[in-house]
């Protein structure tokens, strides 16, 4: 019999208990995660004792539907690089910006990419307009006004809504390999600080993020410069977290910055405490040498070199047979990680 699992904040669940869950479990043909399910429902049986305010409850109930109504949409498009492409609601058809979002996601579909948006009006839908339907997915928040989604992806079957931000904010970061943010309100910058905030910390994978603006702009560029005399001089970030955004003014060039970040760099994990980066073509050894003089200073403990694929990465199967180098990171210079990814994509 296994050993009873002790959980955060309370004592271990009963031998009882999880043999009785296991039988659930087992009756359910399809088992992936088998273990991982169990342990959710033993986690979901602890609230009857733990948590006596039923509106807390409620949000633990929605936001596992909600996720795991996500999780499942997207995952028959797994292999396929998706781009999320934040901006205002408000912006009509006749400005230039939604027309730029239009021709922005033809583009990025003609890259090979989906287009993810929150579903509603302005730049969301004008994204949903130039990717199709076919290749776009609708994120959408059910709010205190009526809101519904837009045409283009009001009856298609990726159309997501969801009652919290904070399920549609993982779901947007989770399924993204790029985001793309138009100008736009409260919510566009909202997204913005919280991708930055996510990779500077190391939460979520580094990712192309790029600013988009009408020709000749202010916008993103007012935005930069209140960032750099607020808090880079006053010490509130680092200069290297300025790395983790480019902007332009160009549609063009917004599409070349995310595709060009996926012409050598796959992806990467941490394995044994190592940064590993997996890639579309191994860098010769005097270029890992060059690596290691020019980020010295983002290295802890073991330098850059080759290796196979190891044991725990053999779950990826579509990257397993992909170069790959691996470094000692210090796991706080993500700016500074970012400009690695980008000498690589250069080699």
């Amino acid at each position: 019999m296994r050993k009873s699992k002790s959980h955060a904040g309370g004592a271990a669940t009963s031998p009882e208990i999880q043999r009785r869950v296991r039988e659930l479990t087992a009756l359910v043909p399809s088992r992936h995660n088998a273990d991982l399910v169990e342990d959710i429902i033993e986690t979901a049986l602890r609230l009857l004792r733990d948590v006596e305010h039923r509106g807390d409850v409620r949000v633990i109930q929605t936001a596992v539907r909600e996720l795991r109504q996500a999780f499942h949409v997207f995952a028959p498009y797994a292999n396929r690089r998706k781009v999320t492409l934040f901006g205002s609601a408000r912006l009509k058809p006749d400005r230039v910006e939604y027309q730029q979002a239009i021709e922005f996601g033809r583009r990025m579909t003609a890259a090979g990419f989906m287009v993810i948006t929150g579903a509603g009006p302005g730049i969301m839908q004008a994204g949903h307009e130039g990717a199709g339907p076919e290749n776009s997915f609708g994120v959408n928040i059910r709010l205190p006004w009526e809101q519904s989604a837009n045409p283009v992806i009001q009856r298609d079957r990726k159309l997501l809504t969801f009652k919290y931000f904070f399920t549609r904010k993982l779901v947007f970061i989770r399924h993204s390999d790029a985001l793309a943010l138009f100008p736009g309100g409260f919510g566009t910058l909202d997204e913005g600080y919280e991708a930055l905030t996510l990779m500077q910390t190391g939460k979520s994978q580094i990712m192309p993020l790029v600013l988009v603006d009408k020709p000749g702009g202010t916008y993103w560029k007012t935005w930069d410069k209140h960032l750099r005399e607020h808090l880079l001089r006053n010490e509130l970030i680092s200069e290297e977290d300025l790395h983790l955004y480019q902007i332009t003014d160009s549609v063009e060039e917004a599409v070349r910055i995310i595709t060009r970040f996926y012409r050598n760099y796959h992806s990467s994990r941490f394995v044994d405490g190592l940064l590993v980066i997996r890639l579309k073509h191994p860098p010769a050894p005097t270029a890992i040498t060059a690596l290691n003089e020019d980020f010295a200073d983002l290295l802890a403990g073991s330098p850059a070199r080759r290796i196979d694929a190891t044991d725990e990465e053999r779950e990826d199967e579509d990257c397993v047979d992909l170069p790959r180098v691996a470094l000692g990171f210090d796991r706080k210079s993500y700016g500074r990680l970012r400009q690695l990814i980008d000498r690589l994509n250069s080699l």
